[in-house]
């Protein structure tokens, strides 16, 4: 099965606030209907970068059957990761970065490896806040899980 999986994520509101990350599964299934899963969370302040990181392992680990994946995500910093082979370089490195300090964020990038081991998944950059409808879709669930009052330490996806 070929699925989408759409991503944001958004370190929002005062420096102690909550920020969220949502994201989007879409996929056709075996009669030919298309259908979406929706997960947002709130989450603790953190970077944006992690929130990112957090929304794609969100929809991949969603996902429990091998599956064809597109990441489509407005962060460069997850795209190029894997389009540019930077995770390829960290592990080599034994997640030492070029400048031989710790890669940031060692925890989620493990997680995320982890999360994309039984799919074939391939990585889209959108460029953000453009109006692109499918960035604009998952900006609108970053927003809600941001500015909600559920806030999470994780998500767990229904199955």
């Amino acid at each position: 099965m070929f699925v989408k999986v759409f991503t944001d994520g958004a370190a929002r509101g005062n420096p102690e606030g909550p920020g969220g990350y949502g994201c989007v599964l879409q996929y056709i299934d075996s009669k030919g209907a298309l259908h979406e899963r929706e997960y947002s969370a709130g989450y603790k302040k953190t970077t944006n970068n992690r929130m990112e990181l957090m929304a794609v392992i969100v929809g991949l680990e969603a996902l429990t059957k091998p599956c064809e994946v597109e990441v489509i995500s407005d962060s460069k910093y997850v795209t190029d990761a894997f389009n540019q082979h930077w995770v390829d370089s960290w592990l080599k490195k034994g997640w030492k970065n070029s400048s031989k300090q710790p890669v940031k964020n060692i925890d989620l990038w493990k997680r995320l490896l982890k999360a994309k081991e039984m799919h074939q998944v391939r990585f889209t950059w959108v460029k953000g806040h453009d109006g692109h409808p499918e960035n604009e879709r998952c900006d609108t669930l970053a927003t809600t899980a941001a500015d909600g009052s559920n806030l999470l330490d994780d998500v767990v996806a229904e199955s």
